[in-house]
């Protein structure tokens, strides 16, 4: 059985004149190997040789259609172009693998990389067929066919199919975490509104030396019963009120601080707002 040495090293007591510290001790033990795993090898090369594959089908096709193209333009542009037509249907592959548990929204990319395979294999065919090289133009068409073909093997290579429960099971718990990353920039917008419209308010008592409302109580007196508090003074606390202000891109303190009192319902505490933002930063850097 094959063996391999493995360095360790661990802290362990040492007395020198009856005093004892800890000292680090360094052994070497001999460990078996693991088996080799040939599937995973083999799923590496497989891949490597699909990636050779569309690579070299990128510069034939490349070199053919921009060989065509420059008859009519600049070589620079001739050849740029030339590489759009196999980035294309190497683009919808890669869009099929990422879309590989939603063969519903996979669909398209590969039908769309079918039809790009199509067009850049006639543009590479009509490339010989212009120079009366038809055989040439053929067997280059071929390339990009083959190349196709290796990385769809291969992408089968590395899929995980799924019966249908499991697929519904995965598509559901995606649509929860889509919709809740498709909220996130919704409620930085409307927190970047909010805070608008209070430094707007804040602006108009400024320049007007009193209140921006002039329906609203300024006193505590006008309060028939200010001892009575409200069912529910406020679903956030102070430290969640931070957090949601600095995700939403709010870092001025002020601005915070304005913030926290519209969410919270009562007026945040400037110390108290700057120790979260202080350990907000803390944490960002």
């Amino acid at each position: 059985m094959k063996t391999r040495t493995v360095e360790r090293k661990q802290l362990v007591p040492h007395t020198v004149d009856g005093e004892t510290e800890l000292v680090l001790d360094t052994e070497y033990i001999e460990v078996p190997l693991p088996p080799r795993d040939w599937d995973s090898i083999v799923r590496s090369g497989v891949t490597v040789i699909a990636c050779a594959l569309v690579t070299v089908s990128l510069v034939w096709t490349t070199a053919s259609i921009g060989d065509l193209l420059s008859l009519a333009t600049i070589a620079a542009v001739a050849y740029a172009a030339g590489v759009a037509f196999d980035l294309t249907w190497i683009m919808c592959m890669g869009v099929e693998w990422l879309l590989r548990y939603d063969p519903a929204r996979a669909a398209l990319a590969r039908r769309a990389g079918h039809v790009a395979l199509g067009i850049s294999m006639a543009a590479v065919f009509a490339h010989g067929r212009y120079f009366g090289q038809w055989p040439v133009g053929a067997a280059g068409a071929a390339v990009s066919l083959l190349a196709k073909g290796g990385w769809t093997i291969a992408m089968r290579a590395h899929a995980r199919p799924l019966d249908s429960r499991t697929a519904q099971w995965v598509a559901k718990r995606r649509a929860a975490v889509d919709g809740q990353l498709a909220m996130i920039p919704v409620r930085r917008e409307l927190l970047r509104g909010e805070s608008l419209v209070e430094a707007d308010r804040q602006a108009r008592i400024a320049e007007s030396g009193g209140s921006a409302d002039p329906d609203r109580p300024d006193s505590a007196t006008d309060n028939p019963d200010p001892n009575v508090l409200p069912i529910n003074p406020g679903a956030l606390t102070t430290k969640d009120a931070v957090r949601v202000a600095w995700d939403s891109g709010i870092q001025d303190p002020d601005a915070v601080r304005r913030y926290v009192g519209n969410a919270t319902g009562k007026p945040a505490s400037p110390d108290t707002v700057e120790r979260y933002l202080r350990a907000l930063r803390v944490g960002a850097s």
